[in-house]
């Protein structure tokens, strides 16, 4: 897939036996509106698929979808996966209900930190917040 002139290239899917598909087709609409080209595996993606793609789009970031509470353990290891595949700098984005249960979201946002996720969302983030930080990381 070729990057358009001035485009950055983004790859976004929902991570695990995650089969939650509304919410990734409108952020993969919304990123294509804020001029992204975006590349959406869809539901139930593999950290190596979101990993081979990334490497042969050479996409500008990651954006992992989880809705079914189990993120955590779903990408736990992403981070290590795109440094052996020289994916070392991309930025990784995950957003959505990431865990089981109530929990308060700054201990959540600092277990994927640990992970070595360059940014995690809430359930209930706005599409804006998300593209806002996208830009600022990638441009």
């Amino acid at each position: 897939m070729e990057k358009g002139n001035n485009s950055k290239t983004v790859v976004t899917g929902v991570i695990g036996a995650d089969v939650h598909a509304v919410g990734n087709k409108i952020l993969a609409y919304a990123l294509e509106g804020a001029g992204y080209n975006v590349v959406n595996l869809g539901v139930m993606v593999s950290q190596e698929e979101f990993i081979e793609v990334a490497v042969e789009t050479n996409a500008d970031a990651i954006l992992v979808s989880s809705l079914y509470g189990h993120g955590e353990i779903d990408c736990l290891g992403l981070r290590e996966k795109c440094e052996e595949a020289g994916l070392k700098d991309i930025p990784l984005l995950v957003g959505g209900n990431l865990v089981v249960g109530k929990q308060n979201f700054s201990e959540v946002e600092k277990r994927f930190s640990a992970m070595g996720f360059t940014k995690s969302y809430p359930p209930g983030t706005s599409l804006e917040t998300t593209i806002k930080d996208l830009k600022e990381l990638v441009g």
